[in-house]
């Protein structure tokens, strides 16, 4: 009798504490049923074990009547103190959790995005003056080349001017026959190399 006078007032605390975190009003009907019907098996079976450790499992009408007398002790006794008890307990656990999330920004989660926006800025940094370091080198060796190759080229567009006709005649044919046997050369590797493709896609 005592155990199960202690399993009603037990149920209606467990039943007031799922009334308040299920919040009826703002869920769908379909997770309200799934979710009462997982609580009343579990209330079930949790009683029924009780049952078992007290007296085997033997059900007996006083069964049911202490259960309904432990309930109705838990709804005139208990329940305000309960309920009350109840939302000092969920306002503590939100309170530290909300102080433990604070305190993981501002000590971990700050300082460490900080510095990954600190390293990723160094590096764009550094890309960006290697990149302008390099331009520059770049220009510099361009712009001495001009200089060094200037009076070479002056010097050669002068020789040129002075060469004969006939010379300038045979410079140019030479040239002119050494770029047709390399185009020449040119379209016959390509041609060798599309045949070994051709072939090879054909087996």
């Amino acid at each position: 009798m005592l155990a199960m006078i202690s399993m009603g007032s037990f149920f209606g605390a467990t039943l007031d504490t799922y009334n308040r975190f299920l919040k009826r009003s703002v869920r769908k009907r379909w997770i309200v049923f799934i979710h009462d019907v997982m609580f009343w098996l579990l209330q079930g079976l949790l009683i029924f074990y009780i049952l078992f450790l007290v007296n085997f499992g033997e059900i007996r009408f006083y069964i049911f009547v202490a259960l309904v007398c432990g309930f109705a002790a838990y709804q005139a006794l208990m329940k305000t103190t309960y309920l009350k008890l109840l939302e000092t307990i969920i306002n503590i656990t939100i309170a530290i959790v909300s102080f433990l999330k604070d305190l993981f920004t501002t000590i971990i989660y700050n300082p460490l995005k900080w510095m990954i926006i600190l390293f990723i800025t160094i590096l764009v940094g550094i890309g960006k003056g290697s990149y302008s370091l390099v331009q520059f080198i770049l220009k510099m060796i361009l712009l001495m080349v001009k200089i060094l190759f200037k009076p070479i080229i002056w010097i050669c567009k002068t020789f040129w001017r002075v060469f004969p006709t006939s010379v300038k005649k045979y410079i140019e044919k030479f040239y002119k026959g050494i770029e047709g046997t390399a185009k020449k050369g040119t379209n016959k590797l390509v041609n060798g190399f599309k045949f070994i493709f051709g072939v090879n896609r054909n087996k």
